[in-house]
């Protein structure tokens, strides 16, 4: 038995649940686009985009299409003119943010004692 956690070592490893996990919340804005909508509940495009400025409005759009896809966010479009649509977090999306969290506390704890100047090239 694997003491680390849910990895398969060797081929298996898209089998697993850790690679499942990440191909779904992987990305360099995905994690970002979700920690958004958990803060805000709802948000226009243009919204998330002028929090993520770095991010250009095609590279936005492929993430938020693949997280619907995943069922990670969900599109609420309205029937006006000008177009209004609204992205928010889905319960499965949800159930992702604890993760996150983890992954902040535990960024939180290991930044100030690692030295970046040591290791950057």
């Amino acid at each position: 038995m694997n003491n680390t956690g849910c990895a398969v070592p060797g081929p298996d490893l898209e089998k697993s649940g850790f690679y499942y996990t990440l191909s779904v919340i992987g990305g360099k804005y995905k994690m970002t686009i979700m920690y958004l909508l958990a803060e805000h509940k709802v948000l226009r495009h243009n919204e998330i985009h002028r929090y993520l400025e770095s991010v250009s409005y095609k590279t936005l759009s492929v993430m938020l299409k693949e997280l619907m896809a995943d069922g990670i966010i969900s599109r609420k479009e309205y029937p006006q003119i000008p177009p209004k649509v609204e992205y928010s977090l889905t319960e499965r999306g949800q159930s992702l943010i604890p993760i996150l969290n983890m992954m902040c506390d535990w960024g939180e704890q290991n930044r100030k004692t690692y030295n970046f100047s040591k290791n950057s090239k």
